[in-house]
């Protein structure tokens, strides 16, 4: 099985950006955790960071041809990016959304995503481990 794991604007600043909202993890930190747990599922990873929607919405095509899901942290593109939107929609693998911080429990304009709607489900509020979940939860969806 492989798996494309895709982050977002800015998560390139986790450990240094606002530690009381997203804690003090980096996201090299969040790689080798998934690394660590892929290994242990018999998965595959692909993973990379962008700040440029259009390098995001071109990582999205370029899984087709490889992955077998994907998990995405869009970021504060979540809110904004119809383009990352309609990226996911046209993909034919699942694809499971991820934030580190409860969006829900955070400002207003951060409780709608655009990606929930065309994603097979959204974990978030669990640091890193929201990653971990969804690891596990793509593992389920493709091999059932």
């Amino acid at each position: 099985m492989r798996v494309q794991v895709l982050h977002g604007p800015n998560l390139n600043l986790l450990g240094q950006r606002e530690p009381d909202v997203y804690g003090h993890v980096t996201l090299d930190d969040i790689n080798e955790m998934l690394d660590a747990e892929a290994k242990t599922l018999g998965i595959e990873l692909r993973k990379s960071q962008s700040n440029s929607e259009g390098d995001l919405v071109d990582a999205i095509h370029d899984a087709a041809g490889w992955a077998d899901a994907m998990i995405i942290n869009p970021a504060a593109y979540t809110h904004t990016s119809v383009a990352l939107r309609d990226a996911v929609a046209a993909s034919e693998f699942p694809v499971i959304e991820v934030h580190l911080s409860n969006v829900f429990a955070r400002e207003d304009f951060r409780h709608h995503s655009f990606i929930a709607p065309v994603a097979v489900g959204q974990i978030s509020g669990f640091g890193k481990d929201s990653y971990r979940l969804a690891l596990h939860a793509v593992k389920g969806i493709v091999e059932s």
